[in-house]
């Protein structure tokens, strides 16, 4: 893959787009709310919002459905919803960030940076993995939440409606497990190598993950509906709906009736660990993928993908970023998020300068692949906003 070809076609893309007039935009966003509600009423999830980036910055939103089933409160535009691991996007973000101001390297072994801890050495690979296999899920950790321990732990501390695991205690429990596989020898997906990174990012910048978040993009970016995932109460929250039978034992509804959550889900942290809207991870994604995230050069490093599975040719991950690198659309650039309750999408069509994302208040039909749901939005999504340049 030619990372430097699909980042120059992206940028002539976006920079060549002339301005979409009023009359365009209100017209793509009532398509935009049309195919949401026909979605709604094929699919019958509760609620959902969309939102599509334009080349020249703008973005058409809508909303169908219900925040909150019971109260019979409809969804709307700025309704918040649990990001899950769209939330990997920034952290890598804040990663590139940082090795551009020097403090790091991804070429740095991770004992470099958290070896003095008292649980270092317990870590499958803790001696031989880097940031960069971290950042691509390259360093052979098992995925903390896929674990049956962490899934009995998880249930019955929110059953007694107990305060999440801390960082150190997540990683207890891969610690002493032999490795998937030696570093950079093959991929598997890892939020726990996702906590290891928030940790770096907080031990060389002195400060806490979220305040590298804040002051890095959510602020020069204009990002104000995106905050920490790291409370019950999150202003604005549509109340999520989860599969029955979960293995965390989580009621199907997953608020009271005051919308505050019934768990702890700081428990996810830098695994995801933001609330936001469509609109605002559709600014994001538009940002991060067109290049003007950071004033440093970062785009070669962020699409630096290696290949996810030889049954999967053409579809690599990069720093945080899932690459779908040929496609009848053209290149790809996003990453899903789910956590129970949500599920969220964001892709961006680097060729034609566009950036999507939806966000879905259940995961019930998603999570177990039950549903063709997400696969068939992204592409009517997609669909429609390259459409309208055409």
């Amino acid at each position: 893959m030619d990372v430097r070809v699909l980042i120059a076609t992206a940028i002539a893309c976006i920079g060549i787009s002339a301005p979409l007039a009023a009359q365009d935009r209100s017209a793509l966003s009532v398509q935009l709310e049309t195919t949401l509600g026909d979605f709604h009423g094929r699919y019958a999830f509760p609620g959902a919002t969309a939102a599509i980036a334009l080349p020249d910055g703008t973005v058409a939103v809508a909303a169908v459905g219900l925040a909150d089933v019971e109260s019979g409160r409809a969804m709307t535009p700025d309704a918040r919803m649990l990001a899950a691991s769209i939330g990997k996007t920034f952290v890598a973000a804040a990663v590139l960030a940082l090795e551009s101001e020097g403090v790091l390297a991804q070429s740095d072994l991770l004992a470099i940076h958290l070896g003095d801890r008292p649980w270092f050495a317990a870590l499958p690979n803790a001696q031989t993995m880097t940031i960069a296999h971290l950042l691509r899920h390259q360093a052979g950790l098992p995925d903390h939440p896929h674990l049956p321990e962490f899934e009995a732990a998880a249930a019955a501390r929110i059953a007694e409606a107990g305060d999440a695991f801390t960082p150190e205690q997540i990683l207890g429990f891969v610690a002493g497990r032999a490795p998937l596989f030696e570093p950079g020898t093959a991929w598997a997906y890892s939020d726990t190598g996702y906590i290891l990174l928030g940790l770096v990012i907080e031990e060389v910048s002195g400060r806490s993950y979220y305040d590298v978040v804040q002051a890095t993009f959510l602020g020069p970016l204009d990002l104000p509906d995106t905050i920490p995932s790291d409370r019950r109460e999150i202003p604005g929250l549509a109340v999520g709906y989860a599969v029955p039978g979960n293995p965390f034992g989580l009621p199907e509804r997953t608020a009271d009736a005051d919308g505050r959550l019934v768990w702890d889900v700081s428990v996810e942290w830098t695994g995801g660990g933001l609330a936001s809207t469509s609109h605002d991870l559709a600014r994001w994604g538009h940002a991060l993928f067109g290049g003007t995230a950071m004033d440093a050069p970062y785009l070669d490093r962020l699409l630096d993908g290696v290949p996810v599975s030889p049954d999967a040719p053409g579809i690599f991950y990069g720093a945080g970023v899932a690459i779908y690198a040929d496609t009848p659309r053209g290149p790809v650039y996003g990453h899903g998020g789910w956590i129970p309750a949500y599920v969220s999408s964001l892709r961006h069509y680097a060729d034609h300068g566009v950036t999507v994302a939806f966000q879905i208040n259940t995961d019930a039909g998603i999570v177990d692949d039950s549903s063709d749901l997400v696969a068939a939005l992204e592409a009517a999504l997609a669909d429609l906003a390259i459409g309208a340049f055409q």
